[in-house]
């Protein structure tokens, strides 16, 4: 009777463990009416109500970090000086709108008393050129009409010349070249004038593309004498001196 109560006693613990599966490194706790969430290698706790345990993408901390990496460089008008890098596309556009504005945009501002200089000189040059040959030729048309009312020839005369005693034709002549020559410098400053704008835009976008242009200054040029041998090794040869000049970049 004691046998068979052992017997029975042991196959009952048997079974026990072949029916219970163990875990490694992970323990189970469920809850009625719970949200069940398997992970491997992970401690499962199960509650009433479910948890939301925040993701790797949704920490501040890293989202601060790639907001810092990500903000290496800005085009912006306003951005701070390490961060600005200009985009030569709005350098010319900004130069296009104003001349003088892609420079600012790009923080190069000692070329703007040159620039404006620049513009200032042919605004001057059209202007006096302008008014002169305006002048002579008010008073071209007026001694090559036969209206003797229009006379503003008799102002561009000569001083000490008199209207009556001067001869025309002469005089009509002078007239003629002296409104082409004012004429001609005119139009010569009105071209240096829409030169200028574009070299203004061109230089706005070299400047912005050669904006990060690595500029080392380990460079160097040395002038240093040298000795130059001839002739075969183990064999003593005539000797030439010269002068050796190096260029480091």
């Amino acid at each position: 009777m004691i046998v068979c109560v052992f017997i029975a006693f042991c196959t009952t613990d048997v079974q026990a463990q072949f029916l219970t599966p163990q875990q490694q490194d992970s323990v189970r706790i469920v809850e009625k009416d719970s949200v069940t969430t398997i992970q491997q290698d992970s401690v499962l706790i199960l509650t009433d109500r479910a948890v939301q345990v925040p993701r790797p993408q949704d920490d501040p901390l890293r989202e601060r970090t790639d907001s810092i990496l990500s903000a290496t460089s800005s085009d912006s008008f306003l951005a701070p000086s390490a961060l600005f890098k200009p985009t030569p596309r709005k350098a010319v556009i900004y130069s296009a709108i104003f001349p003088g504005l892609g420079q600012i945009y790009n923080r190069k501002y000692w070329k703007l008393p040159v620039l404006y200089g620049g513009f200032v000189g042919f605004t001057y040059a059209i202007t006096w050129n302008n008014g002169y040959y305006r002048d002579y030729l008010g008073a071209y048309q007026d001694i090559m009409d036969d209206n003797p009312e229009t006379n503003r020839w008799h102002n561009m005369l000569p001083y000490g010349q008199d209207p009556e005693t001067t001869d025309v034709e002469w005089f009509t002549d002078v007239l003629q070249q002296r409104k082409d020559y004012y004429r001609y410098y005119r139009d010569l400053s009105i071209i240096g004038t829409v030169a200028l704008y574009l070299l203004a835009m061109v230089d706005a976008y070299v400047d912005a593309q050669l904006f990060d242009f690595d500029m080392s200054p380990d460079l160097s040029m040395r002038v240093e004498p040298v000795i130059l041998k001839e002739g075969s090794p183990g064999y003593l040869g005539n000797s030439s001196y010269g002068v050796q000049w190096s260029i480091h970049f």
